[in-house]
């Protein structure tokens, strides 16, 4: 009986493998078909990729635990102190984890494009340039005087942008 489940459980874990990788393949599929439509950057592209990866890879292992009899309250204790520990690093540097949803909020949501020449809309000092690169962390723009700025992709977010 006990080989009986371990054969069922890993025919279960071999099918949940199976799933991802065709959702992963799926979500890959798409994002190069995003890519061709609306003109994004490979890089773009990849950082997106890399991320859904990863959120990927987590909920394999989370279900795979769970298929093999993981007690979900240990699992609980293990979660919410690796969320703690990630809390804590990320609190001390907030602004990484601010400057990377917004580089996805960018990515999915945002009217202009690479090529696209923007004003960044400021009390005292107006930036304007060509967006040259849309990063994970920053926008990389080109001035009329050939200078390349960065700006976080966080404080885009937060300024009105002039569209030209």
């Amino acid at each position: 009986m006990l080989e009986f489940l371990n054969n069922h459980k890993i025919i279960e874990s071999a099918v949940v493998l199976f799933l991802a990788i065709l959702i992963r393949l799926i979500i890959t599929n798409s994002l190069r078909k995003i890519q061709v439509k609306f003109g994004f950057q490979k890089s773009r592209i990849l950082v997106t990729n890399k991320i859904i990866t990863i959120l990927t890879y987590a909920t394999i292992i989370v279900v795979i635990a769970f298929i093999w009899g993981v007690d979900e309250k240990q699992l609980l204790v293990y979660v919410s102190s690796f969320l703690t520990i990630l809390g804590i690093a990320f609190f001390a540097q907030w602004s990484i984890l601010s400057n990377i949803t917004a580089g996805i909020i960018l990515f999915v949501n945002y009217p202009v494009k690479i090529g696209d020449t923007i004003t960044i809309l400021e009390k005292d000092n107006d930036t304007t340039g060509e967006i040259r690169d849309i990063g994970a962390f920053f926008i990389t723009l080109k001035t009329p005087e050939n200078e390349f700025i960065t700006i976080p992709n966080a404080i885009i977010l937060q300024k009105n942008i002039k569209f030209k």
